[in-house]
Parts: structure tokens; C-alpha cells; sequence
């Protein structure tokens, strides 16, 4: 599996359900999406199998109810989302993207300590 995912912001959300509950039907997945938005059965499903047929997520079929799992991780999907945001609208500046980011949202002092850290051992690795 490669690390490069192009998955939609419908896809997305499906793999946010999948991360969290783990091998799930369509059923559970969908019901899950329903919470928070209407969202149609089929939809759900059609999405799935298009994810399956990608390499996104992997189907058993052993069972009469076909289980689920995520192939793709959180990191992979989110480095892939960043390089993306990174490129086309920071212009390839992650400084910025930082920056915008710190700007823009509420962030605790245990957030900033912890960029503050991270920060502190990348300088250390580059040296």
C-alpha cells in the first residue's frame, strides 16, 4: 500500500468511523455517519465497495455480513491531506501553515509546550 491516498472528504469521514470501531459492517459504519448527517445506506455502501476497489479499505466476505477493515492509517491519510494543504495553499511553506494554524485556533498551553518539544528535538536531529 503505498502511502499516497486520495481519498474524498466522504471516504474521509468513512475512514474516521473505520479507525475507531475498527472491522465493521456497512451497517455499523453508516449508522455511525447518520449521527452526525443524513447519510443514505446505499450511499454508505457504494462508497465502501469504491474504497475497497482503491485499496483504501479491505472486504471480507467469509461471512453472509461482509466485515470491514481500514488498510489505509490516520498518519498516512493525514500526511497525505498536509502535503496537499502544504502545496497548493501555503505555496509549500509550512511555516505559514503553522503560523495560520496558531492564528486561527484556541490552543492550550499543553499544545504549545508540546510544539514547543517537538521543536526543541527536531532542531537537536538537524544539527
Amino acid at each position: 500500500m503505498t502511502t499516497e491516498i486520495k481519498a474524498t472528504e466522504s471516504e474521509l469521514e468513512i475512514l474516521q468511523v473505520m479507525w475507531k470501531m475498527g472491522q465493521c459492517t456497512v451497517r455499523d459504519v453508516h449508522e455511525e455517519l447518520a449521527k452526525g448527517k443524513d447519510a443514505g445506506y446505499t450511499t454508505t455502501l457504494k462508497l465502501m465497495q469504491i474504497m475497497n476497489d482503491k485499496g483504501m479499505v479491505e472486504r471480507d466476505t467469509t461471512a453472509k455480513t461482509h466485515l470491514y477493515k481500514a488498510l489505509v492509517t490516520r498518519e498516512q491519510a493525514q500526511k497525505t491531506a498536509l502535503d496537499k494543504i502544504i502545496s497548493t495553499v501555503f505555496k509549500g511553506s509550512a511555516s505559514e501553515l503553522v503560523i495560520q494554524a496558531l492564528g486561527q485556533h484556541k490552543t492550550s498551553k499543553e499544545e504549545i509546550d508540546a510544539i514547543k518539544k517537538y521543536l526543541e528535538q527536531f532542531d537537536q536531529a538537524t544539527k
